[in-house]
């Protein structure tokens, strides 16, 4: 029997947490989880795809995780195309475009601070 059961929460460094929800909730489409009060000064804020059991929360206090430094986080879409498409209508600009690989269909983009992203669509 494992120890664990599933990955729950992902920290995403960032500079502004109202900016970083903004873009994850409004551009994005993902749900707000929490947004509380956590001691002075610091908020945790929680968001992720709807459904999903791996939430993100936007963190600001992590001095070895600067803004932007977190890479490769990867989103499934079963229609990248589309998925591609409606971003880029709300503004979501691709570092890379959709790309065909043997696994799948893919393309980059990131957060305002840079943190990177992987939009994938599996064979």
């Amino acid at each position: 029997m494992p120890l664990t059961t599933h990955l729950q929460v992902v920290s995403v460094p960032v500079t502004d947490q109202d900016r970083a929800k903004a873009f994850y909730v409004d551009t994005l489409g993902f749900e707000l989880r929490r947004d509380n009060p956590m001691g002075p000064d610091r908020r945790w804020v929680e968001v992720a795809p709807p459904g999903a059991a791996t939430s993100l929360t936007l963190v600001t206090w992590f001095p070895t995780m600067p803004p932007g430094s977190l890479k490769g986080l990867v989103l499934a879409t079963d229609d990248v195309d589309r998925a591609v498409a409606d971003l880029q209508e709300r503004g979501v600009r691709f570092v890379d475009p959709l790309t065909d690989s043997p696994w799948g269909r893919w393309a980059t983009f990131d957060d305002p601070d840079g943190n990177g992203w992987v939009l994938q669509q599996s064979r």
